[in-house]
């Protein structure tokens, strides 16, 4: 009998669960989530990081209006984000459509000032 992928994957989740569940390692989990979600956001900065480092020159030669709204856009989205990490955020649905609204604001801002001084005439 051959054993589809999904039914596969399925089992062993319920294999996992009922490893942690009776060995009771809940705390060790949590513990390992709390790890992954640091080396996530710290992944994103990274990310962002290197994106910055290979456009720096070009950014520099932008007004210095663009640049600070720009920098300032990118700083709002990292600390909207960071906040979502450091603490239990968003935890209801309007705390979730504010962190999703600033998101937005933040690209629609960096897309905007990127769009207006990368104009090819």
């Amino acid at each position: 009998m051959r054993v589809g992928p999904t039914l596969r994957g399925l089992v062993v989740i319920v294999l996992i669960a009922g490893i942690v569940t009776a060995l009771r390692l809940e705390n060790t989990i949590a513990a390992l989530f709390l790890v992954a979600r640091l080396a996530f956001f710290l992944a994103i900065a990274y990310f962002l990081f290197l994106v910055w480092r290979e456009r720096r020159h070009e950014i520099s030669t932008w007004s210095a209006r663009a640049q600070a709204v720009f920098y300032g856009a990118v700083l709002l989205a990292l600390a909207d984000i960071g906040a979502a990490f450091a603490i239990d955020y968003p935890s209801n649905g309007l705390e979730a459509l504010v962190f999703f609204a600033v998101l937005a604001a933040c690209g629609f801002a960096i897309w905007r000032v990127w769009r207006d001084e990368h104009t090819y005439a």
